[in-house]
C-alpha cells in the first residue's frame, strides 16, 4: 500500500489524521515483509500498528501478551472499535470454550495469548492449521527481563515461532537498552529484524524524588501529594498488603475517592476498579505493577512510587502512564534509606544457588514434582535437557544483572545532578539542557504551581494568610 492509502485507512477506520511518531515507519516495514523490533514510548499507540497491519494483510494476527487483564482490555478496545473477530485465549476459559475457540481460529482476525498458552501443544497444533498474517510480541522486553528466572516460556518464543513457520514478527516495547534489544532478537531468532527506536524521554513529565526519614514521613508525604496535585493519580507499591492498607488509610484521612488494585483481587473486582478509574469515578489508584500495562487514560497527572520500582527501565514504563495528553505531569519516588533492600528481597525470590539447582535436577531425575516456584522454573530447563552447569551460569548471570540494575536505579534516586540526564544516559541517549520544568534537584521544591498541577487555593478578599504562607502551600516545602 502507498502512504496515501495508509493515511486514508487511518482516517476512515481509526479517525486519525496523522500517524504518531514511529507508527508509519513500522507499518511500512512490516508491509514490506520485514520483521521489526519497535521501541516506542508509552502512549504512542503501539497497538494501532498491528491492528492496521492486520486489517490490510490476510490471515490471523497472534498477539503474545504478558497479562490476562491486558488481553481483556485489548479485546474490549477492539470490540468498541467495531472489530468482532477477536478473542483472548486465557486460563480463565473452561475446556469447552477453549476447544471451540481453537476449532474456529479461521473465523478470527486477532488472537491474544500468553507465552505459556502459546507453548501448549494443542494451541500450537491449531495455529499451524491457519495462515498467520503477523506474530506480535507485546511488551517484548519481558523476553530478557522475565524469561531467565520468572516466566521461562518467554525464552521459548523463538522455538514456538519456528514451529509456526517463522511468520512475520513485530516486537513491541516502550523501553529497551541495547543489551535487551539484542537479547530479544537472539531469543526470537530474528537477527536481521529492522530496529525502529525512538527516545524514551517524555519531557512533559517532571521527575522528582523525595528522600524521607521513616515510614511515617513517607505516609505524610504521600498524603500531601495526592491532596495537593490536581488530577488523577496512581500510587505504586510492591506489597499487596501495603496497597490495601494505604488505600484504606487515604480513604479515611482524605476526601479522595481511592481504591486498591492488585493480583489478589478477583478478576471481576479488578475490571470494575479499572473501569471506574478510566471513567473518572476514582481519584487515586493504589496498585501493584499488575495495574498499568495497557491503561490508556490520557489525563493521569501524577505517578507516585511508594516503594522503589525493580529497575530504572520498569520505572520509565510505569511513569509513562502519566501525561499521555501531552500536558504537564509528575513522577515522584518516595524514598527512605534502606528501601532498596526490599528490591533485593524480591530479586532473591527467583534466585537459586548452585547447590539448590543441582538438588532440583536430582528431584527431576527421580520424577518428583516441583515444590516451589523456582523449582517450577527449573523444570522448564530440565525438560529441555539443559545441563546443570548452563542453568547455574544463567541464574548467576541473572542475579548479577539484577544487582547492576538496582545500582543504576539507586544512582537515579541519589544523583545530585539532573535526573533526566541519568535516566536517558542509561538508554544511551543524550539529555536536553536542564530546566526548571525538567526534574527536581536535591533541596528543590516541586514547582506544582509553575507546572499547573497545584489544586487551586481560594484566597479570601482579605487574606488570612501571608504571601509567604501561600507560597509555602503552593510549592510544598521539602519536595
Amino acid at each position: 500500500m502507498t502512504d496515501a492509502e495508509l493515511y486514508h485507512l487511518l482516517k476512515v477506520k481509526y479517525g486519525f489524521d496523522e500517524f504518531r511518531p514511529g507508527q508509519l515507519a513500522v507499518i511500512s516495514q512490516l508491509l514490506a515483509g520485514e520483521d521489526v523490533l519497535a521501541v516506542l514510548p508509552t502512549g504512542t499507540g503501539k497497538s494501532l500498528i498491528y491492528q492496521l497491519v492486520g486489517t490490510v494483510m490476510p490471515g490471523l494476527v497472534v498477539v503474545v501478551s504478558p497479562l490476562i487483564s491486558l488481553m481483556q482490555d485489548q479485546v474490549a478496545r477492539l470490540n468498541y472499535q467495531g472489530e468482532k473477530q477477536v478473542a483472548a485465549l486465557t486460563s480463565q476459559l473452561d475446556y469447552g470454550t477453549k476447544q471451540r475457540l481453537l476449532t474456529n481460529l479461521s473465523a478470527l482476525k486477532f488472537l491474544f495469548v500468553s507465552p505459556e498458552m502459546l507453548n501448549q501443544e494443542t494451541v500450537q497444533a491449531a495455529l499451524q492449521q491457519v495462515p498467520l498474517a503477523l506474530l506480535v510480541i507485546d511488551e517484548a522486553h519481558c523476553i530478557s527481563t522475565w524469561g531467565p528466572d520468572f516466566r521461562p516460556d518467554y525464552r521459548a518464543l523463538g522455538e514456538m515461532r519456528q514451529q509456526l513457520g517463522a511468520p512475520r514478527t513485530l516486537m513491541l516495547t516502550a523501553t529497551a537498552t541495547e543489551q535487551v534489544r539484542q537479547d530479544i532478537l537472539t531469543q526470537l531468532r530474528v537477527p536481521n529484524a529492522q530496529q525502529i527506536c525512538y527516545s524514551v524521554d517524555r519531557p512533559n513529565i517532571y521527575l522528582g524524588v523525595q528522600s524521607l526519614t521513616d515510614e511515617a514521613a513517607k505516609r505524610e508525604a504521600l498524603q500531601r501529594l495526592v491532596t495537593t496535585v490536581s488530577g488523577p493519580a496512581i500510587v505504586y507499591f510492591t506489597s499487596k498488603r501495603q496497597t490495601d492498607l494505604i488505600a484504606e488509610w487515604l480513604q479515611s484521612t482524605t476526601d479522595l475517592r481511592v481504591a486498591a488494585y492488585h493480583a489478589g483481587l478477583s478478576a471481576e473486582d479488578r475490571f470494575k476498579i479499572q473501569q471506574q478509574f478510566m471513567a473518572g469515578q476514582l481519584d487515586v489508584i493504589c496498585a501493584t505493577s499488575a495495574f498499568g500495562m495497557g491503561i490508556n487514560k490520557a489525563d493521569i497527572r501524577v505517578v507516585i512510587h511508594y516503594h522503589l520500582p525493580t529497575t530504572l527501565a520498569d520505572y520509565v514504563q510505569e511513569i509513562g502512564r502519566a501525561g499521555r495528553d501531552s500536558q504537564p505531569a509528575l513522577a515522584v519516588i518516595l524514598y527512605v534509606p534502606g528501601d532498596e533492600n526490599l528490591v533485593r528481597s524480591l530479586n532473591d525470590l527467583t534466585a537459586a544457588t548452585p547447590n539448590e539447582i543441582a538438588r532440583d535436577q536430582q528431584r527431576f531425575e527421580h520424577q518428583l514434582p516441583p515444590t516451589t516456584a523456582v523449582s517450577e522454573v527449573l523444570q522448564f530447563y530440565w525438560q529441555r535437557g539443559v545441563p546443570v552447569e548452563t542453568v547455574t551460569d544463567l541464574f548467576g548471570q541473572r542475579q548479577r544483572t539484577k544487582e547492576r540494575e538496582l545500582n543504576v536505579l539507586m544512582n537515579y534516586v541519589n544523583t545530585p545532578t539532573c535526573r533526566r540526564a541519568v535516566m536517558l544516559a542509561y538508554f544511551d541517549e543524550k539529555a536536553p539542557s536542564h530546566t526548571d520544568t525538567c526534574c527536581q534537584l536535591p533541596g528543590d521544591a516541586l514547582p506544582l504551581s509553575a507546572l499547573g498541577l497545584a489544586v487551586p487555593i481560594d484566597v479570601p478578599a482579605e487574606p488570612s494568610v501571608t504571601w509567604t504562607q501561600l507560597l509555602a502551600q503552593l510549592f510544598l516545602p521539602n519536595f
